[in-house]
């Protein structure tokens, strides 16, 4: 969109019923209001103000469904660092359920704006900010600044360019789960063509980026899934991105997965974003020496390691966390943006997608809210605003 047709949509004002928040949100995702009340009636993602900004914001823990309100809120002055971002589109991920419900390990002041992740467009500047500028494409290197909002005002560090000639989609989902599955698959095992990873929850933003990175590069993958009724649908998708083999769970512990290693050498490396019986599964199936890397725990249950593992094939257990990676790496630019560019060029060649998606419009947020939360739901639910 040009610089002037995004001029004429800020003069425009949304018509909401009153508010009683009168003061600013911070770009650390701090509501500043007192009183806000929730917006009522319909809104178009279309219009928003200078002034303004809609989001969807929880000022208790607790189920998202009940704590989380659509609100209007007051956007601070832009000060000579920070920048005013409209927000275009915003997944809703495990992540920001977690940290609605309070279990996630950042802690947030309360009232908060919920959501980390998400791919917005700068309309003005301050005066010193050099590393963006009005028109870029930007997402947000760290977590908990919140996303599920129209309009922004963050600060100029917070904000990474993104090339606009990639989808919306792919744009508003790169900055988590590609990263995840980009550092996992380089940082832990050198991994050369021909060789094996395995991981559960393959259907997952991670698992898909796994399956996507790995086949570009020419690693295969061994991908395990629960039963489901659309199973077969599910592994037809998964193979279209290059899946080498998708299995269920409970074949991970049946004499055929031994077929596979005749095909195949065994794994060097296991990614685990389930935890319980199902990490304890794929430590079974590693080489000697491979490294299973936990990012995520599903299950909520602990991950068992049998002793056998440690002694005779001395595997390596680690965990990832993209977000402390980023905030290791603040101060390396090229690290986070080499990254990127990577992904990104994956992305145009057609080998890395956006993960099965289903965008909602904000007004319908308890919809996306309660399809996040479901079983057996392999489409990330994606915000627009």
């Amino acid at each position: 969109m040009e610089v002037w047709r995004l001029a004429r949509v800020l003069s425009r004002r949304l018509s909401l019923q009153s508010s009683a928040c009168g003061a600013a949100l911070t770009s650390r995702s701090r509501v500043q209001c007192r009183g806000a009340t929730g917006l009522q009636g319909n809104t178009s993602r279309s219009y928003f103000s200078a002034t303004d900004s809609t989001a969807l914001v929880y000022r208790r823990h607790g189920e998202p469904s009940q704590v989380v309100q659509l609100e209007t809120l007051r956007l601070p002055a832009l000060e000579a660092k920070s920048a005013l971002v409209k927000m275009l589109a915003a997944p809703v991920n495990p992540s920001d359920i977690n940290m609605i419900q309070g279990t996630y390990p950042i802690p947030l002041d309360l009232p908060a704006v919920g959501g980390n992740e998400g791919v917005g467009q700068v309309l003005e500047v301050g005066s010193q900010v050099q590393t963006v500028k009005v028109g870029d494409w930007v997402i947000l290197r760290d977590t908990g600044l919140g996303t599920w909002r129209t309009a922004a005002v963050f600060n100029e560090d917070d904000l990474v360019t993104v090339p606009s000639d990639i989808s919306l989609l792919s744009a508003a989902t790169l900055g988590v789960n590609p990263c995840t599955a980009f550092r996992m698959l380089s940082d832990f095992e050198s991994l050369s063509p021909g060789d094996t990873v395995i991981q559960n929850a393959a259907n997952s933003g991670v698992g898909q980026a796994v399956i996507q990175i790995a086949a570009a590069k020419g690693i295969h993958t061994i991908n395990i899934v629960r039963d489901r009724p659309d199973l077969q649908q599910l592994t037809d998708r998964l193979k279209a991105m290059g899946a080498t083999y998708v299995i269920k769970e409970e074949s991970l512990r049946k004499p055929e997965i031994k077929d596979i290693f005749k095909v195949y050498p065994q794994p060097k490396l296991a990614f685990n974003g389930v935890g319980g019986k199902s990490a304890t599964e794929l430590l079974r199936h590693l080489q000697t020496g491979g490294t299973m890397v936990t990012y995520g725990g599903m299950a909520k249950q602990p991950v068992t390691v049998p002793v056998s593992a440690l002694i005779f094939k001395d595997v390596k257990i680690r965990g990832f966390w993209v977000t402390q990676w980023k905030r290791d790496n603040k101060h390396d630019g090229d690290a986070l943006s080499v990254m990127l560019e990577e992904l990104c060029t994956l992305i145009r060649a057609g080998k890395l997608s956006a993960p099965f998606c289903t965008e909602v419009d904000m007004k319908d947020f308890h919809k996306a809210l309660d399809n996040a939360m479901k079983p057996y739901i392999s489409s990330k639910q994606i915000l627009v605003m």
